[in-house]
């Protein structure tokens, strides 16, 4: 078996990812929170 030394392994796809779950979690959360102010503001 061999031997794993830490801080070798290729990590850009796993980081390409986890920027792009954080970039879609934040606008998301923008939206969400553009829709709830919308529907305050405009209730019938």
């Amino acid at each position: 078996m061999a031997e794993h030394k830490h801080g070798t392994m290729d990590i850009t796809a796993q980081e390409k990812t986890f920027n792009g779950f954080v970039k879609f979690t934040i606008r998301t959360v923008g939206v969400i929170i553009f829709i709830l102010l919308f529907l305050a503001v405009f209730n019938t």
